[in-house]
């Protein structure tokens, strides 16, 4: 019952999270500010590109490990496998024009609607577990950033750029690099927590 009750809470929050900072951006600022009481005696000292480099391992083990224990990861392989099969047979349908067979299959098909509605669900909820974490961490970096506009790194390709400098669209060098850091990180994890791919 508790359990179910926090879990409850914990989602309104990563919703709350989620669609608050676009109806409310002054949440933005406050958020990062909170997280700086926590973080800058931790990271303070560290240079802004290690500080990215640290957070993105972070969220990338933090959001690994809640996958795992959040999702039924049985369900995806048999959807997954069920779905992979089923294609192949109609497209060999297909190719022999057997057009019982097809009418066969799309039944098959929207009988797996609820199979990939379950898939689905499964998917979103991680997703709003993570961002209780992951928001305040990007809005503190991007604060960090802020404090410090001369930071500069060198990427490959693209020589010594400054971190705050766009590298397109809205899309700043950070968060790139941010990224860069984030997805081996996050590949390594799920390969040792033993989490199968999407």
């Amino acid at each position: 019952m508790i359990k179910k009750t926090l879990s409850k809470l914990a989602l309104l929050l990563g919703i709350f999270l989620m669609f608050g900072i676009i109806l409310f951006p002054g949440m933005r600022g406050m958020i990062g500010g909170l997280l700086d009481i926590i973080l800058k005696p931790l990271l303070g000292g560290l240079p802004v590109h290690m500080i990215i480099f640290v957070l993105a391992a972070v969220t990338g083990l933090y959001a690994s490990l809640i996958q795992k224990y959040t999702m039924d990861w049985e369900l995806m392989k048999r959807v997954q496998e069920r779905m992979k099969n089923l294609q192949a047979e109609f497209r060999q349908a297909q190719l022999s024009n057997n057009a019982s067979k097809i009418k066969k299959l799309q039944e098959q098909q929207a009988d797996m609607m609820g199979d990939q509605m379950e898939m689905m669900k499964q998917q979103f909820k991680p997703m709003l577990y993570i961002s209780i974490i992951s928001i305040p961490i990007f809005f503190w970096a991007y604060l960090e950033i802020g404090r410090n506009p001369t930071a500069t790194m060198v990427f490959p390709f693209w020589g010594p750029q400054k971190l705050t400098n766009t590298l397109f669209g809205p899309f700043q060098y950070w968060l790139f690099w941010y990224f860069l850091c984030s997805i081996p990180i996050s590949q390594m994890t799920r390969k040792a927590l033993n989490i199968g791919g999407m």
